[in-house]
């Protein structure tokens, strides 16, 4: 899963506006005359709208890229220009594609002309001056995010300042929910946080009526209906289908969050945690709660130590961030992929500058759509951010497998499975893989299994049911269906119904906790984060079935195997050339999702919890 998202947890550009857009559409005038309504004039036009996305895009990018590393007023209007034009485009050629609709085209035509129409997820409206606002609102949201910070009131230095300002931003404030153990002061900083997106919520609310303004024009209902057309099916489908595969995964979620529960009561207390009741949000070691791993501690079976701490290992050996980096172009150099171009390690950002604010959250950028690509992070030696490190590379390398495409199939399959892919080389970070790279002297016995799977399953299956909901809010907010005045009840209504998770303390509309998360000032669309939860397996057991694998699934690692290699580069050549079902298919055999894969590798796990459970309340 995506450690960009997931402390983590993850998109492929993180500028509010271009993260979203992905391949969009291009700026030319006199469009109508220069292409008729004909199968030779439709692929002249997608010719020369891609042509023109190439230069427009890789321009606002590198506007987006500045932005993000520097930010300041002037960086912000610079991109906020950027992506007005952008956007303008997007909408103009968007509304010109139609003009070739019914026509008898090409399977090439065709299909990029409907990703030209599908492709984004923000549609400009057509009125130039509410382009403008749409853009300036997108640029500001995501900048208030990046330089948000919590100053108690009061004075002095909070624990955990690292800046010596009295304040905290929020690399501080993770580190503190990760390891503080202290309830009141666990509190104070997830209350702290939220006190940074209160003042987004009115710009939130126009950002909606504008983004909605622009799918109408386009012909969708509202923006919600516009991002779930994107996935090579009829929309009810597409949410009949995560409804599928959350109910094949949903009971063992449902054990898992039995038995935290019941291990948080008893550290913190029968008055902080309810028998029977949702999970005070604040006490699962992460500021969304969403991944749970660290309150490992706190859950973990006796004598289930995996007998090593990779964070201290990466320490010991003398690691640093750009050694972590390079420990990552090696995974995928051992599957045969060539080693990234040496522009990526002279532009990318592996480290917190310390004269200036930049967006810490971790994303992988191809600013030219071709070779320059990079990576921007805080890194840190931690074995989170080198498990985070290999999924940002798995966005780079799928970046240049499919870069001699057609602009408009310079894409994944699917939103999906480009987060899924870094997050399957992920999966193969085993300790054979450390032995294999001398971190690990020896793989520890198998019955230290247990809290291995344990601590993925905190991480990996506490998030599925979050990675759902948060897109479900936003199409509920696109829809009208959760008006601005129900904004912050709508979200915690879905983060009850779906992870049994509740606030610390009452919450009102006069906070906006949605905006307390990265990827809705971002305007990043989510779903894509639940189908990566689900692909990564199904991806890592067909992966580990090439290599001739036939060991537990949760001890393969595809490191050295060339034909894993050959045939994850088949499926990330095709990038979006055809259906993703296609693209499934070419390295699962199967075009079908399958979250049984998730099933297949938590197994002893499940029948542990079970075990534990038993005779316990579960369900909230």
């Amino acid at each position: 899963m995506i450690r960009s998202i997931l402390r983590r947890p993850l998109a492929l550009a993180v500028l509010a506006v271009l993260a979203a857009l992905q391949p969009a559409a291009a700026h030319q005038e006199g469009g109508g005359e220069a292409h008729p309504p004909t199968a030779e004039g439709a692929a002249r036009f997608v010719d020369a709208a891609e042509a023109d996305l190439l230069a427009l895009l890789s321009a606002a990018e590198r506007a987006a890229w500045v932005q993000a590393t520097y930010i300041t007023v002037d960086t912000q209007a610079i991109a906020a220009a950027a992506n007005e034009e952008v956007l303008a485009a997007a909408s103009r050629y968007a509304q010109e594609a139609a003009r070739f609709d019914g026509l008898e085209l090409p399977y090439d035509v065709a299909r990029r002309l409907n990703l030209l129409k599908l492709g984004g997820s923000l549609a400009a409206p057509s009125d130039p001056e509410l382009t403008r606002e749409l853009a300036r609102i997108a640029a500001g949201l995501e900048a208030a995010y990046g330089s948000g910070k919590w100053c108690p009131e009061g004075g002095g230095e909070p624990a955990g300042d690292t800046s010596g300002d009295g304040c905290l931003d929020l690399e501080e404030m993770t580190v503190i929910l990760a390891e503080s153990r202290d309830a009141g002061q666990l509190l104070a900083v997830w209350t702290g946080w939220r006190t940074v997106s209160p003042p987004m919520r009115a710009d939130y609310r126009r950002f909606v009526e504008l983004a909605n303004l622009g799918a109408r024009e386009l012909g969708f209902a509202d923006t919600g209906a516009m991002w779930r057309s994107g996935y090579d099916m009829p929309p009810d489908e597409f949410a009949a289908e995560l409804d599928r595969l959350w109910g094949q995964v949903r009971p063992l979620y449902e054990a898992l969050h039995c038995h935290v529960r019941a291990e948080l009561r008893e550290h913190y207390g029968a008055e902080a945690v309810p028998a029977g009741g949702p999970i005070p949000a604040h006490l699962l070691g992460n500021m969304w709660a969403q991944s749970w791993d660290n309150v490992y501690d706190l859950v973990a079976p006796a004598g289930a130590d995996p007998g090593y701490d990779l964070t201290e290992r990466l320490r010991a050996a003398g690691h640093d961030p750009l050694s972590m980096v390079r420990s990552g172009e090696s995974f995928f150099s051992s599957l045969g992929f060539a080693p990234l171009p040496e522009t990526f390690w002279e532009r990318s950002l592996f480290t917190k500058p310390a004269d200036r604010d930049v967006v810490c959250h971790a994303s992988a950028w191809d600013l030219d759509q071709v070779e320059d690509l990079r990576i921007k992070m805080c890194i840190k030696t931690t074995a989170e951010d080198f498990r985070t490190i290999h999924h940002e590379l798995g966005h780079n390398y799928y970046q240049r497998a499919y870069n001699t495409l057609p602009f408009l199939y310079r894409n994944s399959a699917n939103d999906g499975f480009h987060e899924a892919i870094g997050d399957t080389i992920a999966l193969s970070v085993t300790p054979a893989y450390l032995v294999g790279i001398g971190l690990l002297e020896a793989e520890p016995d198998p019955s230290k299994d247990l809290g291995l799977l344990l601590r993925d399953a905190l991480d990996k299956v506490a998030f599925l049911p979050f990675g759902l909901l948060i897109d479900q809010w936003r199409w509920q907010v696109f829809s009208g269906a959760t008006p601005p005045e129900r904004y912050n009840q709508g979200w915690w209504d879905l983060r009850l119904e779906y992870q049994g998770i509740a606030p610390p303390v009452a919450r009102t509309e006069a906070e906006f906790d949605p905006g307390a998360k990265y990827h809705i000032p971002g305007n990043t669309p989510y779903t894509r984060y639940f189908l990566a939860a689900v692909l990564q397996f199904q991806f890592h057991r067909d992966l580990c079935r090439i290599a001739g694998y036939e060991g537990p699934l949760n001890r393969c690692t595809i490191y050295g195997s060339a034909e894993a290699g050959e045939r994850l580069n088949r499926m990330l050549e095709m990038g979006r050339s055809r259906p993703w079902p296609e693209a499934l298919a070419a390295l699962a055999g199967s075009g079908e999702m399958d979250a049984t894969a998730i099933l297949d590798y938590f197994a002893p796990l499940k029948a542990w919890l079970d075990e534990q459970n038993a005779g316990r309340q579960c369900g909230w």
